[in-house]
C-alpha cells in the first residue's frame, strides 16, 4: 500500500523571456517525488478558486502542478469568478487585451521552470481551459511541452494549420453545446486531428462550455467526471 499523498502550496515567480519584467506562478507541490509537471493554464478568469481546487487536485495526483498569471502584463493578480455580469465583463477586457503570443512565451517559459522545480523528473505538460484550452493546443503546436490537453478551447478552427507541427500527445476535450463555438468550428477541427496519431479528440454530448469548471455556473458532474478520468490515464501514460 503507498502512503497518501499531501500537498504543499505555494509560489514561484519566473522571469519573462522578452525581458520585461516576472510574473508568479501558484504550485502545489505533492510529496510523491520524482515525478512529472503539469502547467495549468487559465480561463479568462485568472488564478482563482477554480483554477487553484484544479491544481490541487492535480498534486493529489502526485504531479507537480504550477499555474501561471498570464494576465501579468495587463493586471497582475487577477482572481474572479463567473458569477456576476461585471465579473464577465472584466474578463473579456481582459481577453481582448491579451496578447496570446507573448502569453505563449510565458507559458513555455513556465514549462522550463516546472522542469526545474526540486523533485521534478524532468518531465512536463500543460492542462488548459477555455482560453487556456487555446493556448494548450497552441504549446502543442508551438512547444515541447511533453503532453498537452484542451478543454473546451475556444476559436480551435484557427490552429488546424498548425496541427501538423504536432510531435507529443495532445488530449482534446470538446463541449457539443460550446456557447462560445459551434458546428462548424468543432467539424474543422476534427477534420484537422484526423490521421495524425498525436491528437485525439472527445465530444461531450449535451454539455455546454466550461463543464468541467469547478463549482463553476455550468459544471456537469459527469461529463467532467469523464473528462478528467481520461486526462489523468494521459498524463500516467506520459509523465509516470
Amino acid at each position: 500500500m503507498t502512503d497518501k499523498i499531501t500537498t504543499t502550496t505555494g509560489s514561484i515567480e519566473i522571469e519573462a523571456a522578452d525581458g520585461s519584467g516576472s510574473f508568479k506562478a501558484y504550485t502545489v507541490t505533492p510529496s510523491t517525488k520524482p515525478t512529472g509537471a503539469v502547467v495549468v493554464i487559465q480561463e479568462i478568469f485568472g488564478v482563482n478558486d477554480a483554477l487553484r481546487a484544479t491544481c490541487q487536485e492535480i498534486g493529489e495526483m502526485g504531479y507537480i502542478a504550477v499555474a501561471p498569471d498570464l494576465f501579468w502584463r495587463q493586471e497582475p493578480g487577477v482572481d474572479i469568478t463567473d458569477k456576476s455580469e461585471a465579473e464577465w465583463k472584466q474578463a473579456f477586457a481582459l481577453m481582448n487585451g491579451f496578447d496570446q503570443d507573448k502569453g505563449i512565451d510565458d507559458l513555455k517559459s513556465t514549462l522550463v521552470a516546472a522542469r526545474k522545480m526540486p523533485g521534478c523528473n524532468g518531465r512536463a505538460g500543460t492542462v488548459g481551459f477555455c482560453l487556456g484550452g487555446r493556448l494548450a493546443v497552441m504549446m502543442a503546436t508551438r512547444s515541447d511541452a511533453d503532453i498537452n490537453i484542451s478543454y473546451y478551447g475556444v476559436m480551435l478552427d484557427k490552429l488546424v494549420p498548425e496541427f501538423g507541427n504536432i510531435r507529443h500527445p495532445l488530449l482534446v476535450h470538446i463541449a457539443e453545446q460550446d456557447e462560445f463555438s459551434s458546428e462548424t468550428v468543432r467539424n474543422a477541427v476534427l477534420a484537422g486531428a484526423k490521421g495524425n496519431p498525436h491528437i485525439v479528440t472527445h465530444i461531450y454530448p449535451g454539455v455546454p462550455h466550461a463543464f468541467a469548471r469547478v463549482n463553476g455556473v455550468h459544471y456537469d458532474r459527469r461529463a467532467a467526471t469523464i473528462a478528467n478520468g481520461r486526462t489523468a490515464e494521459a498524463l500516467v501514460s506520459v509523465l509516470g
